[in-house]
C-alpha cells in the first residue's frame, strides 16, 4: 500500500499566521495599575489594630500578676458548648 499526500493540502498554520507589527509609540500606553477597592482601603486604615492588641495584651498580663484577673467559668462553660455542639 502506497500513502501519497494527493488531495490533501499540507497545513502549518504556524508558517500562515500573520504577525501584526505595530509602532514602537504604543508601548508606552501599556503601563501597569493597580487600583485597591474601598474595602482595601478601610483595611489599611485598621494598622492601629496591632498597637491596640499589644496594649490590651500588657494589660491582661499585669492583670493576672497582680491577681485582679478572674475568669468567668459560666462564659468560658458556654463557649465550650457551643464549639463543641457545632
Amino acid at each position: 500500500m502506497k500513502i501519497t499526500s494527493y488531495g490533501v493540502n499540507a497545513v502549518n498554520a504556524y508558517k500562515n499566521q500573520v504577525r501584526n507589527v505595530k509602532s514602537n509609540t504604543n508601548k508606552a500606553s501599556f503601563a501597569d495599575k493597580i487600583e485597591i477597592s474601598k474595602a482595601a482601603q478601610e483595611m489599611r486604615g485598621v494598622s492601629t489594630y496591632s498597637s491596640e492588641r499589644a496594649d490590651h495584651v500588657q494589660q491582661l498580663k499585669k492583670d493576672i500578676a497582680s491577681g485582679e484577673y478572674k475568669v468567668d467559668a459560666r462564659k468560658v462553660a458556654e463557649d465550650m458548648l457551643k464549639y463543641y455542639r457545632f
